[in-house]
């Protein structure tokens, strides 16, 4: 069966390894957005799923463009069975839908249609959800909305952090991808119409998504650090002598006993920076000034006091 894998990011390499793995699979080529600056020195990185399939001496394409005639046209000439996108980072067009002869599927990470959209994972941390995971399903026109194949659920654990559950979804999707294939080579695979109306939708994030506000309950404030962990941040802003400075916040933990006005400064001692919420209060463990190095609130109050009674929030 010729393969066509679409991916960019890190989540998708447990299930293009699968691929290359497989027997019964030929991996024709892999399709990832152009390298992108990366780093301090804005250095131009090519994208993990490159990285690896120039490794595994499969051909790459990153077309600017997909919807643009040459890249279609070098999609179509790869002849592909089967397209398998996951976290590509570009909409297909209906030509690159139709151009596999079994099937175009797609690994999203939320149990659609729940979480349809570009951060399913943060969206279902900050949601409370109990659970999420991985659908297979057959790629359509819209926004996520194609029939399901088949899912693959996991716990969302008091602990987790979204980098935590990006990484065992990661390798959830490539066992839900093993299970899909013999379905789909038998001709027996299940299409599942989803239900509109159960819908819900993930925003593609950016960096002002982390912003904390200090009026939530400490569950949801809680919800939002671990959302946001590690990336774009949950955040806050602390007074300094030399104006409001940015303050990352990377744990917490919740305080329903203690209670303070929204974003007061309840303590700050070696046990970290209590702070008052909507209804109580959560404990700040580990923080990142901006231009500092991450730390724990202990060593970072060590050389910066934070006062009593001191208010974070807006600059």
């Amino acid at each position: 069966m010729r393969v066509l894998f679409m991916g960019t990011g890190e989540i998708g390499l447990p299930s293009f390894r699968l691929l290359l793995e497989r027997s019964d699979c030929e991996v024709v080529a892999a399709v990832t957005q152009p390298d992108k600056p990366a780093g301090r020195k804005q250095e131009l990185q090519a994208s993990p799923i490159k990285q690896a399939a120039l490794g595994a001496g499969v051909a790459v394409l990153q077309p600017t463009k997909l919807r643009a005639p040459d890249s279609l046209t070098e999609i179509t000439a790869l002849r592909p069975d089967l397209i398998v996108v996951m976290a590509y980072g570009q909409i297909l067009p209906k030509a690159v839908l139709d151009a596999p002869r079994i099937a175009c599927l797609n690994l999203h990470a939320s149990i659609l249609p729940r979480h349809r959209g570009a951060a399913p994972i943060q969206a279902a941390m900050e949601a409370g959800d109990h659970c999420t995971g991985i659908t297979v399903m057959y790629m359509a026109e819209g926004l996520d909305t194609g029939d399901i194949l088949l899912i693959r659920e996991t716990p969302i654990r008091r602990r987790d952090t979204a980098g935590v559950l990006h990484d065992r979804l990661g390798v959830i999707a490539a066992e839900a991808l093993s299970a899909a294939l013999p379905l789909l080579v038998a001709g027996n695979a299940p299409r599942i119409p989803q239900d509109d109306a159960r819908a819900t939708y993930a925003a593609k994030l950016s960096r002002e998504n982390g912003l904390i506000d200090w009026a939530a309950s400490p569950a949801a404030i809680d919800r939002r650090i671990r959302a946001m962990n590690p990336w774009p941040a949950a955040y806050t802003w602390l007074p300094t002598s030399d104006g409001p400075r940015k303050l990352k916040v990377f744990s917490c933990i919740q305080h329903r006993r203690d209670s303070g006005a929204a974003g007061e400064v309840l303590r700050a001692d070696r046990r970290g920076i209590l702070v008052g919420a909507g209804s109580g209060a959560v404990l700040l463990r580990d923080i990142q000034l901006e231009g500092k190095r991450r730390m724990p609130a202990r060593d970072f109050l060590l050389g910066h006091a934070v006062e009593q009674g001191t208010g974070l929030g807006y600059p």
